[in-house]
């Protein structure tokens, strides 16, 4: 499933990491709608895949010492994230979603195009269980307008992150 595009032009550095990997990606680019209220929500109608397979990627803060307090969930475009539920997921008595300044500094990619590969500081990851139940999801590729598809098992391999249910 990979794309010779994304080997020849890599771009960002989710697919750097991904061309590097050995797993199976597939590029998904798209003319980014700048009035578009949910980046997510968009790359889901304009791909014409169905929103529980498209995850958005989060910067959250927490109670930890650890990483500043900072982890990184995912989940479905079509769900919120559960605060509490990531909390306890963590071990941690709170979470909220971080300032998107801290979020772009910390990960190297500008809201709505954040992704969970190839982050500047690599962060604790959590994806939603519900990714497990998929052949395949698309995550942000690093940049608005780009998305990349890949099997659930290679998403949490390559950020070493967990599954919890912690969307509603």
């Amino acid at each position: 499933m990979t794309s010779r595009r994304a080997r020849a032009s890599s771009g960002t550095p989710a697919l750097d990491l991904l061309t590097g990997s050995g797993a199976s990606f597939r590029v998904h680019e798209f003319e980014h709608d700048r009035g578009a209220a949910s980046f997510g929500m968009e790359a889901a109608e304009v791909l014409g895949v169905a929103p529980e397979r498209v995850f958005k990627t989060l910067v959250a803060q927490t109670d930890r010492a650890a990483d500043k307090g900072l982890v990184v969930a995912a989940v479905p475009v079509d769900k919120q994230l559960d605060l509490k539920a990531l909390a306890r997921e963590l071990g941690c008595k709170r979470a909220a979603l971080a300032d998107p300044a801290v979020a772009e500094r910390t990960t190297g990619y500008l809201v709505g195009g954040i992704s969970p590969l190839g982050q500047k500081r690599a962060l604790r990851t959590v994806v939603d269980e519900s990714a497990l139940s998929c052949e395949t999801v698309l995550v942000s590729g690093g940049r608005r307008g780009l998305d990349v598809e890949l099997a659930p098992a290679d998403l949490l391999r390559l950020t070493d992150a967990s599954a919890a249910s912690i969307a509603r």
